[in-house]
């Protein structure tokens, strides 16, 4: 599986923030926002990513993030000039995809969780066609809600609809198999001008071949594309890392939790950033037994 993280956009809800600066690479307490969407990709098994980012961002993604090898991973970059769509990432990404299947995720979620690993390696593992994780909301009207039946198939999707069925909102990551990007070729572009992945996932609909994975309690999301939001993200990360000893999307760590780098590579990094709590951290994972 081939992974895209659209990290795109100008951010003009988040304004005076993101007048000199992506909203990707704003933090989240103590990590730019654009570790918690890699981070999702990485515990899904994915290694191989492209990030999408405006032309102007984008210098500063790579000096952030590099190649990826420090991590296990392999990260190639791609512009977006205008925002187009999220759709529009599969048609940038068609030559970093190819014939293989693809998660898409959106560079300002962040999503946080209890087995949340083996979540999404399973739906990985028994894709078929598309897979769309839902979180119940208080207002599901705000996001693009799925009604799904008893087995798990989605049934409707309904774009900030007046009267939910459902209170699930469609979240900021996507799997798809590896027809995706022929679907986004054919979509026309919505009343906006952009190419909508609502379109795409209800051609998937119409084949009777989308499923949505409930994200439940355990599991924390925020889109973190307004001010409030931002803050309760950076709160709540706050709250976990300080109460439960836990590093929330902590790169290094996933990397070598899931088997992309040894431990000496991890005390390495750690040791880079020893003067801060997140270097020590990982110097002392690092040494722990097991």
């Amino acid at each position: 599986m081939k992974g895209i993280i659209l990290a795109g956009g100008s951010g003009t809800r988040l304004s005076p923030l993101t007048l000199a600066v992506s909203k990707q690479l704003l933090p989240v307490y103590d990590k730019p926002m654009i570790y918690y969407p890699l981070s999702v990709l990485m515990l899904a098994g994915v290694r191989d990513i492209l990030l999408i980012s405006t032309p102007s961002a984008l210098p500063v993604m790579q000096r952030l993030l590099g190649d990826g090898s420090r991590l296990g991973l392999n990260l190639s970059y791609a512009a977006q000039r205008e925002p187009r769509g999220v759709a529009e990432a599969f048609l940038i990404g068609a030559g970093h995809i190819g014939h293989d299947r693809s998660a898409l995720v959106l560079g300002d979620n962040v999503f946080h969780g209890s087995g949340l690993s083996e979540v999404l390696c399973s739906s990985r593992d028994s894709l078929d066609g598309c897979v769309l994780f839902g979180r119940p909301v208080p207002d599901p009207e705000r996001y693009g809600v799925g009604e799904v039946d008893s087995r798990g198939r989605l049934v409707s999707i309904e774009e900030k609809p007046t009267s939910p069925r459902s209170n699930n909102a469609i979240t900021g990551l996507y799997f798809y198999d590896d027809q995706v990007v022929d679907i986004a070729r054919h979509i026309a572009p919505s009343s906006r001008g952009e190419l909508e992945i609502t379109d795409v996932n209800r051609e998937y609909l119409g084949q009777g071949r989308v499923r949505m994975v409930e994200l439940g309690r355990g599991c924390a999301w925020f889109d973190c594309g307004t001010h409030d939001s931002l803050l309760a993200a950076g709160q709540y990360v706050q709250l976990v890392e300080k109460y439960e000893g836990e590093r929330v999307a902590c790169l290094e760590e996933i990397a070598l939790r899931m088997g992309f780098i040894d431990a000496e590579a991890c005390y390495r990094l750690g040791d880079g950033m020893r003067h801060s709590r997140y270097g020590r951290y990982l110097t002392e994972i690092a040494c722990a037994p097991g």
